[in-house]
């Protein structure tokens, strides 16, 4: 089942202290583009989290929001500083007594001189976060995949609709081309008994000129590779492989042989049905351009 790549997962896992939310949000993109937002203390872990994406998903761009919400306080700790504090405190009873005044000092006040208190950082276990966080990413990305294999089934009904519409009209140009060189050859007998005005002419000649004619007009070549192309675009379809690359230039090829059966044509039907096939296959391009 092919997949799109437009998709939205998130996961959230506990393990010990720690707790993750992830979310991925992807839309569509040549290769993988995978952009993080997250704790700075856990930049150590970016590319161990690219990759670990990147393996298991081909394409898309994919933004990334990993949060921990509990995390606020974690890893700090307070440390007073008791000799600054009470230095700071003699200071202030030694400036009291000097002016003659009652010390005013108080707890609250020590507490809120700037070095009193002072936060201290603990180093973050790393290898203990991974297995919460790496739980977390995988639900999202699970979660991700199985929307994507819904658009993606989505896709891939409008597209064989639309596959079904130009294989019908592939098979009615084939049809068309045979007439289209007997009305010529018609046209044209009728044309040159008018300026003969009853004088014999060579059917050799004739037969040649007409030949000339279906030699130029024939375009059995292009709807036998449009036959081949179209039946490999189906088998794209039903495919459980990272396809839209290569669907992508199918559909150009498919483009090209339908510009070349234009370029021949001298019929009036047939034009008008490469100009429908031209906008059908142009709304399956644009359809191609979402898929992973």
């Amino acid at each position: 089942m092919i997949s799109s790549m437009t998709g939205f997962g998130s996961g959230r896992s506990c393990g010990g202290d720690a707790e993750f939310s992830v979310e991925l949000r992807s839309v569509n993109h040549k290769f993988c583009d995978v952009k993080l937002r997250m704790p700075f203390e856990l930049s150590p872990l970016e590319g161990e989290l690219v990759r670990f994406i990147k393996e298991r998903i081909a394409r898309g761009s994919i933004d990334v929001s990993i949060k921990r919400p509990k995390a606020a306080s974690e890893g700090i700790s307070l440390v007073v500083n008791q000799k600054l504090a009470a230095d700071y405190l003699e200071a202030a009873n030694a400036l009291a007594a000097s002016l003659g005044v009652q010390p005013v000092a108080d707890i609250r006040s020590l507490l809120s001189v700037d070095g009193v208190i002072v936060k201290e950082t603990q180093p973050l276990d790393l290898d203990a976060l991974k297995v919460p966080l790496f739980a977390a990413l995988s639900q999202a990305i699970d979660a991700l995949k199985n929307m994507r294999r819904r658009e993606g089934e989505a896709l891939r009904d409008d597209l064989l609709g639309r596959l079904k519409f130009i294989q019908e009209r592939v098979a009615v140009i084939k049809t068309l081309t045979p007439q289209t060189v007997e009305s010529y050859r018609q046209r044209l007998d009728e044309r040159i008994a008018e300026l003969t005005k009853g004088i014999p002419l060579d059917p050799q000649r004739l037969a040649q000129e007409v030949a000339l004619f279906a030699d130029k007009v024939d375009v059995a070549e292009e709807t036998t590779r449009l036959d081949t192309h179209l039946r490999a675009f189906e088998g794209m379809l039903r495919s459980d492989e990272a396809v839209g690359r290569k669907m992508d230039f199918l559909i150009q090829e498919i483009n090209r042989e339908v510009n070349t059966i234009g370029s021949k044509s001298q019929s009036t039907d047939v034009a008008s049905l490469v100009i429908e096939l031209k906008a059908e296959i142009e709304r399956v391009r644009e359809q191609v351009q979402n898929i992973e």
